[in-house]
């Protein structure tokens, strides 16, 4: 069937949105450098921070954010175009599933980027980008939450972690779908598993606060 077709299309798509080495290509162009090597070995925007500086570290956060979106604002477009087939009079119940696979495969992409051995961040930009564009409530919600324990605590990590925490229990708040709720849980028990050596410091007290190189910098 034709959808099947469009929904192929629509998981590759976002996978190579998510996969876009934005951190990757901020340490080539600007130092010449893998940042990969340095710091966190992260390519997120908080090792950015730390080894390119504040204007590079919001230019790729925003990118990672822009990129969940823009799975997601793809997918709801091709969704346009299955519903104009003849084949779609039953795929209503799908959508909210093809959505959900969209997301997860950008999330995927931003931590295992083909263009860099897969290897890349934690997740924690693109996943807010795509429920921003899936639910902007639970969005701004987890934002609000990230940006509170930042703000107490002056740890990233510890930031992300309750913002992951802070999905799974807003998107189940909002009554968003099954499927939504179900992408809140999964996505957010990966970005609090690839937070794995975070968790590790955070328990010893070795976890950098914001301002501070990381104890993994040498």
């Amino acid at each position: 069937m034709i959808w099947v077709a469009y929904a192929a299309l629509v998981l590759v798509v976002s996978y190579l949105f998510g996969s876009i080495p934005t951190g990757y290509w901020a340490g080539r162009l600007l130092k010449g450098i893998d940042i990969r090597e340095h710091g966190s070995k992260s390519t997120g925007a908080t090792n950015v921070l730390r080894t390119l500086g504040k204007g590079p570290a919001i230019g790729v956060l925003a990118i990672d954010i822009l990129k969940g979106v823009a799975a997601v604002a793809f997918t709801r477009w091709v969704l346009t175009l299955i519903a104009g087939s003849e084949s779609s009079a039953n795929l209503d119940q799908v959508h909210p599933w093809l959505i959900t696979l969209a997301a997860l495969m950008a999330i995927l992409g931003h931590s295992r980027s083909v263009w860099i051995r897969f290897t890349g961040g934690k997740s924690v930009a693109t996943g807010l980008g795509v429920l921003l564009a899936m639910s902007w409530q639970v969005g701004l919600g987890i934002l609000v939450v990230f940006l509170l324990v930042l703000a107490s605590f002056r740890i990233v990590s510890l930031g992300s972690i309750a913002a992951a925490i802070a999905a799974i229990i807003l998107m189940w708040l909002f009554r968003q779908p099954l499927a939504y709720q179900l992408l809140a849980l999964v996505g957010g028990l990966y970005v609090i598993w690839r937070h794995q050596a975070n968790i590790q410091r955070l328990w010893s007290g070795t976890e950098p606060r914001l301002g501070q190189k990381s104890s993994e910098s040498s």
